[in-house]
């Protein structure tokens, strides 16, 4: 069985995360969202609030024949990989910025465990400029997040920012 790793912050989870997710369903036979614990990151949403949102996000899958799982994580992410035995860790990617970091991470990676690999996944045009600080900020300020994110993730932010 082949397992796949896509980690992430997701604060919140995004239009452009669940493009990324259908996509790497067609790679591997599990997929394991691992939700980042990053203590220099002041998430809006708690771990708890981010792993529900990405649960209640996943029944537009149950049509396709992937495990999907959502585990939160607060070690590295090649160690979280071996944990759950992927091998492969995918990453979306937005832009060409997006892109060095990306490469010095993989190579870290590859670095510490030479057996897995990475991939990176490029979300539909429309979801491409997608950020989820960016959602935030236009949540924040009043503007509507409608082509960004899913109904109940907009309602969740309203409600942070009322």
């Amino acid at each position: 069985m082949r397992t796949g790793l896509y980690p992430g912050t997701f604060d919140p989870i995004t239009l452009g995360h669940l493009d990324i997710i259908k996509r790497a369903c067609v790679l591997v036979d599990k997929l394991v969202i691992g939700v980042a614990i990053n203590r220099d990151k002041l998430p809006l949403f708690s771990l708890k609030e981010r792993v529900e949102m990405i649960e209640r996000n996943l029944t537009k899958f149950e049509h396709i024949n992937t495990e999907i799982v959502v585990e939160p994580f607060e070690n590295l992410l090649i160690d979280k990989a071996q944990e759950i035995g992927a091998q492969i860790v995918i990453r979306g990617l937005r832009a060409v910025s997006d892109f060095e970091y990306e490469y010095q991470l993989v190579g870290m990676n590859r670095a510490m465990n030479d057996n897995i690999e990475t991939t990176f996944l490029m979300a539909e045009a429309k979801h491409q400029a997608i950020a989820s600080r960016l959602v935030k900020e236009i949540s924040r300020l009043g503007g509507d997040v409608s082509k960004f994110v899913t109904p109940g993730v907009q309602e969740a932010l309203k409600q942070k920012f009322i």
